[in-house]
């Protein structure tokens, strides 16, 4: 008789950060559940990201450890959206997606085993680097098209778990069934916003939940200031930019639902644009980097206008294999 237990993959994004690939990828043989297939898509990176993949291949058993390098650095968001695709054409029931800078729990996917009866995107919770709990902010609030802030203690219900329309692709746990109703992950955000905006439209058609469960810890360090409500990091050039120029894509897919708030959707841009001039400010003591907001939101505008955007579409998605 054929196998029945879920096919879990887990599908992570690399780019020139070989030594937590490598940590990564050694808490995943520790796993007390081990995953079915893990699916690493290198984006584009230095021969040292190779020689760890070469060196992990016999880490596994055979077959289980799958890798993809793409010719360029698509960023975050296409490597999600290849690693997916790839997960989903090996035949896999969930995908388990996450950056490279994390370290699974051993007991992970048996936390996850009893949500996954339940639910089909499933946020478990992550410890910091310095192994306190990581804070996340988890709820889009949609007049205004951002995330707002919550407390941790207020969170969970009495069952262990909280609905959210957010997401977050360091752990976000998606049903392929899922993945074939929305589309594989939109690889033109190429980093920021691109995982909220997946779990969002995700909400469009099932619960999205956040479980007080610990699967993950964070390995890298950041900067950072501790606002009590929230936790800011510091950002790159290269963020500062699509934080802002991604928002058109957020619209654009608020807007597609019906969901759009003109007025407030520019509101909450005008928030984002003070609160990434705020974490200059505070956490990185600078206001060199105001020029990557304000070409972001330029290339915003721009977008806003591009009448050719089409969402991702789920005929793409690689169909469901025989067991």
């Amino acid at each position: 008789m054929p196998d029945q237990s879920p096919r879990v993959a887990i599908a992570v994004v690399t780019y020139n950060r070989p030594e937590f690939l490598a940590e990564l990828l050694r808490s995943a043989t520790r796993l007390t559940s081990p995953p079915w297939r893990v699916v690493v898509i290198d984006n584009a990176s230095d021969e040292a990201t190779s020689e760890v993949l070469s060196e992990a291949a016999a880490w596994f058993e055979p077959g289980v450890l799958v890798t993809r390098r793409l010719p360029t650095n698509t960023g975050g968001a296409g490597g999600f959206c290849e690693g997916t695709r790839l997960a989903l054409e090996l035949g896999a029931d969930w995908v388990w997606l996450m950056d490279d800078d994390v370290e699974i729990l051993p007991e992970a996917l048996d936390r996850f085993a009893p949500w996954m009866e339940r639910f089909r995107v499933i946020h478990g919770r992550r410890y910091d680097f310095d192994g306190s709990p990581f804070y996340w902010q988890a709820k889009f609030n949609e007049f205004l098209g951002v995330p707002l802030p919550y407390g941790v203690s207020r969170t969970f219900n009495d069952e262990g778990y909280a609905i959210t329309n957010s997401g977050t692709f360091e752990g976000m746990l998606v049903h392929a069934d899922i993945v074939r109703t929305i589309g594989l992950p939109d690889p033109r955000f190429f980093i920021t916003w691109d995982d909220a905006a997946y779990a969002w439209l995700a909400a469009q058609h099932t619960q999205v939940v956040y479980v007080d469960a610990y699967v993950l810890r964070r390995k890298r360090e950041q900067r950072q200031v501790n606002l009590g409500l929230r936790h800011l990091n510091d950002g790159s050039p290269l963020f500062r930019f699509h934080v802002m120029r991604n928002r058109a894509y957020v619209g654009k897919y608020f807007a597609l639902h019906g969901k759009l708030h003109r007025f407030g959707f520019g509101l909450g841009t005008a928030l984002t644009f003070a609160k990434e001039i705020f974490r200059l400010i505070v956490v990185q003591r600078t206001l060199r980097g105001l020029g990557d907001l304000v070409r972001g939101f330029r290339e915003n505008r721009r977008l806003w206008g591009d009448d050719t955007w089409r969402p991702m579409d789920p005929a793409e998605v690689p169909p469901a294999l025989p067991r």
